[in-house]
């Protein structure tokens, strides 16, 4: 099939005195914002190239056809379809979630404490076969104080241009105006009259809070607050004692916030403290005290507390650990509940408020763990909560644990229907040295027939950008390719906060390079280290991730049998300079301001992975984008692979596929989101020659070992997964 070309319309760029040539600049339309509103003012020859893309990732991958199939019947397969979550115990009534084996959305559920007739108060497959749609993005869901409205945001392109509708529960009639162009989050007010919401401005920022009364026109809604800098975001949420609103503005590096009272006819939000940059804090409320959570000289955080915010007296309450990173408090009324992460591994700690003793949780025999706390109910006068884990080979378990006797019930085990045994698979924790010293976490999941001789493939997942950390928790995708003798291994990489805010800082701005020395540390140390072999290994890693699997493949392709980049932020200078896009401003302290400093503008265009494509051989590359992305405009993917095609010098697969009706997330409801993943992993597959041909038949993974017999050509060593059914 011919290979797809996008017409070149070369324009000369200049900024610093430097100039460059961009080929493909053209695609990208000054009414982009648009485009993601209304996919119908997209250039029509821009639409023809990604169909054609598209068609040629099909030709490339029809030999997978069957496999995908299968994947997504495998995946699917470990999935419990007719599920229901736990109980939340409110004032007067219990609700809870469920989703069907023939659904695609959750089905949320209530009924009045010591009742048994059971109200359906959302179903999300109704709304959408209402609506006609084929992307249907759910926002928020929330019930008001008194049980007697259910407010929920939709999101119908992919976009994050939500719409919020607000409907009486008993009568399932809209009761106010829909809102649109919002951010999606619906808080109701105490008296069920009011909600508030942030509406996105002209570039997709949320920079206004409004309350609307229910019933009225929108026209009338009173802005309550409005944040002056292009660069910062507002929310608003309720306190822990239910006593304040909190307005929180910030940016990925600065906050600030405001609060007023819950029974304020007018709200005039007060400020809490004054914004200073690179200083990030969060105020709570919980019996007569005001608890900020911040990093205000205590780099990794702490939390302290005061008495009242007219006259502020901050007392240390937890202190600041080195590298260890401080999480806010959860409140009952006798207990207060805890985090920390340390080496990319969270710790929970029980503080007893009578005897003021804490002491940390220690529930499971396994050391590399995600464990998570969550109330049973509204009312905090109680022992009782959800005590939750889950770890790269066992599944999520919660117990109800009773903070004063220390007992424990499992109360919910996610059920994996095909069956799984966590002792057929091995999870270790490892160390390696970075290009400077600093010792890179890693994560590794492997079963334990797969041999340790170089031979396996190994997929290296990573992100590394705005603190972000990958938290090493159960995925019961993954099995897929774990089973099928690919290893997986999550590099914990500065950029995130595994170690602390310093690990954040030292994966940003001018040290974000380190990001990329330290995923290309961690694969040659697993090729050193015989878990795989140079060649053989396959990248992983979306949006920021694929910023870092663009700029590593331009720095060190022959590590690499293949890469998967979901939606890359790979033309990260041309984006950079664009301050009119919605990401660009609020990024400035993660990424650099390119168009204002000719330091970051040096810095960013040495690594840009767009700018840095070379003549020479690649890997096999799978990218993927959406057309409605809002967040990384399908433009950059695009150009990326236009350009990657003009360079590189191999034979081996270079596909783009576009989601024509989705966004950054990918396709809408359950099954579209397996869909994708199957995509990737049977890409993953035929680029590690798990698809065997032989005499014009296409044979898979289960198959091969019939082909392995004495006097035929193929050999497939170490299969330990001898059945397309999840082991």
């Amino acid at each position: 099939m011919k290979i797809p070309q996008l017409k070149k319309k070369p324009e000369l760029k200049s900024c610093h005195n430097a100039t460059w040539e961009d080929n493909y600049s053209w695609i990208h339309q000054e009414n982009i914002l648009d485009v993601l509103k209304d996919s119908s003012k997209l250039i029509p020859e821009v639409r023809t190239y990604l169909e054609e893309e598209n068609l040629y990732t099909e030709h490339h991958l029809k030999d997978t056809k069957k496999l995908q199939k299968k994947l997504f019947d495998e995946i699917k397969g470990r999935i419990k379809l007719d599920d229901e979550t736990l109980p939340y115990k409110d004032r007067e009534y219990e609700y809870w979630t469920k989703t069907t084996a023939k659904g695609n959305y959750s089905i949320k559920l209530r009924k009045k404490i010591g009742t048994t007739n059971v109200e359906e108060i959302w179903n999300g497959d109704k709304e959408k076969e209402k609506l006609k749609t084929e992307y249907f993005g759910v926002g928020d869901l929330e019930v008001s104080w008194n049980d007697k409205y259910f407010g929920y945001s939709l999101d119908l392109k992919g976009s994050e241009y939500y719409t919020i509708y607000i409907r009486d529960i008993i009568t399932n009639k809209l009761v106010t105006e829909k809102i649109e162009e919002t951010s999606g989050g619906i808080t109701f007010s105490l008296d069920d009259k009011y909600f508030f919401y942030s509406k996105l401005d002209n570039f997709h920022r949320p920079r206004k809070i409004f309350r609307h009364k229910i019933g009225t026109s929108v026209n009338e809604d009173e802005l309550i607050f409005e944040e002056k800098s292009e660069a910062f975001t507002v929310s608003i949420n309720l306190s822990a004692d239910e006593k304040y609103f909190f307005i929180t503005t910030s940016d990925h590096n600065t906050s600030e916030q405001y609060y007023f009272d819950v029974n304020e006819k007018k709200p005039k939000p007060k400020l809490i403290k004054e914004r200073k940059r690179g200083i990030i804090y969060s105020v709570n409320s919980w019996k007569n005290f005001f608890y900020n959570h911040t990093n205000e000289e205590a780099e990794d955080f702490k939390i302290e507390r005061c008495k009242n915010l007219v006259n502020q007296d901050w007392k240390t309450y937890i202190s600041a650990k080195d590298e260890v990173l401080i999480g806010s408090i959860i409140f009952l009324n006798d207990w207060e509940i805890r985090s920390e992460v340390s080496n990319a591994l969270a710790k929970i700690f029980i503080k007893n408020v009578s005897s003021n003793k804490e002491e940390q949780l220690n529930f499971v025999n396994e050391k590399v763990i995600v464990p998570s706390v969550s109330h049973i109910q509204k009312d905090r006068d109680t022992d009782l909560i959800y005590l939750s884990y889950s770890s790269p080979k066992t599944q999520a378990r919660t117990y109800l644990y009773n903070l004063r006797t220390k007992e424990k019930k499992l109360v919910k085990e996610q059920e994996i229907p095909s069956g799984h045994n966590s002792d057929d698979y091995i999870v270790e924790r490892l160390e390696c040295a970075s290009h400077d010293g600093r010792m890179v976490p890693i994560t590794i999941t492997r079963h334990k027939n797969t041999n340790l001789d170089g031979s396996a493939n190994l997929l290296l997942y990573g992100y590394g950008s705005y603190g972000s950390s990958m938290s090493p928790s159960f995925s019961s995708t993954r099995l897929s390719l774990i089973n099928r003798n690919i290893i997986w291994v999550t590099a914990h990489i500065r950029g995130g906060m595994e170690r602390g805010m310093k690990w954040w800082k030292e994966g940003k701005l001018l040290n974000k390079k380190n990001t990329f020395e330290d995923y290309i540390a961690v694969a040659k140390y697993l090729i050193e280290k015989k878990y795989t072999s140079k060649g053989k290994i396959i990248g992983l890693g979306g949006s920021a991730g694929g910023l870092l699997m663009g700029a590593v493949v331009n720095q060190e392709p022959k590590l690499f049998l293949g890469m998967i980049m979901a939606v890359p932020f790979v033309d990260s200078l041309t984006t950079n300079l664009d301050h009119s896009l919605p990401l660009t401003v609020g990024e400035f302290d993660e990424f650099g301001n390119a168009k204002d400093s000719k330091e970051h503008f040096e810095y960013i265009y040495s690594y840009a992975p767009y700018n840095n494509i070379k003549k020479m051989d690649y890997p096999n590359i799978l990218i993927t984008t959406s057309l409605s992305d809002n967040r990384v405009l399908f433009d950059e993917p695009t150009k990326f692979t236009a350009k990657l095609r003009d360079y590189k010098t191999d034979n081996n697969l270079l596909l783009l596929k576009t989601e024509m009706n989705a966004g950054h997330g990918g396709k809408s409801g359950r099954d579209g989101a397996i869909e994708e993943i199957a995509l990737d992993y049977a890409f993953a597959l035929k680029i590690a020659k798990k698809i065997l041909r032989k005499n014009g038949i296409v044979y898979y993974n289960s198959e091969v070992s019939s082909l392995s017999k004495k006097g035929d050509n193929y050999r497939y060593g170490n299969q330990f997964d001898n059945h397309w059914a999840y082991i």
